[in-house]
């Protein structure tokens, strides 16, 4: 079975490094090298942190929102009209690195500016996708979706991949939902 919106053709039952590959044709982001690097220190990596420039005035934006902790900001590459990013003003690489006060503002202010394009944009929906890999500050994609278009379309194709091999079929069992549940639930978080 072919995806009908790739032209390179690649089979949806590929595995998940190849999938990556077919996710990063679908939204055309370039493969990074999957070499190792050297971790860059916290204060380069904010020295060289094009949302802490932002944050700190030093680039321009376009704003929407902000509070004290986070700060709201179209997009430079937008997948859709509106398509917006969710930034902690401190540098984090990582969503559940955050304090609870700086999650919850995080969120909160992701559901007033999704709010406010649902009022605006009248999409069908508004798509919410935190990574964080190519820029290792945390943020959030905010993005205006109508059914069809580019992300309900790579989301719908996640959706056939989580679906289909058979090697997933055995976390989908009971005593493997337990098992995960349980050790979710044991862990200590430091």
């Amino acid at each position: 079975m072919q995806c009908p919106f790739i032209k390179v053709g690649l089979p949806l039952h590929l595995k998940s490094s190849a999938f990556s590959i077919q996710a990063n044709i679908i939204l055309n982001m370039p493969q990074k090298s999957q070499e190792p690097s050297q971790e860059p220190t916290q204060e380069s990596r904010q020295e060289s942190c094009v949302f802490c420039d932002i944050v700190a005035g030093r680039r321009a934006a376009h704003r929407i929102w902000e509070d004290d902790l986070t700060l709201c900001i179209l997009d430079i590459n937008p997948l859709s009209k509106g398509h917006s990013l969710v930034i902690p003003k401190r540098h984090v690489p990582w969503w559940h690195e955050l304090s609870d006060e700086e999650n919850a503002s995080l969120f909160k202010g992701a559901g007033i500016v999704a709010r406010k394009m649902m009022a605006s944009l009248s999409p069908d929906f508004i798509g919410m996708y935190a990574r964080g890999k190519r820029i290792s500050h945390t943020h959030i994609f905010l993005v205006p979706t109508v059914g069809g278009d580019i992300l309900d379309r790579f989301f719908n194709t996640l959706e056939l991949f989580q679906e289909s091999p058979s090697d997933l079929a055995a976390l989908r069992e009971d005593k493997a939902m337990r098992s995960a549940a349980d050790l979710i639930r044991q862990a200590e978080p430091e």
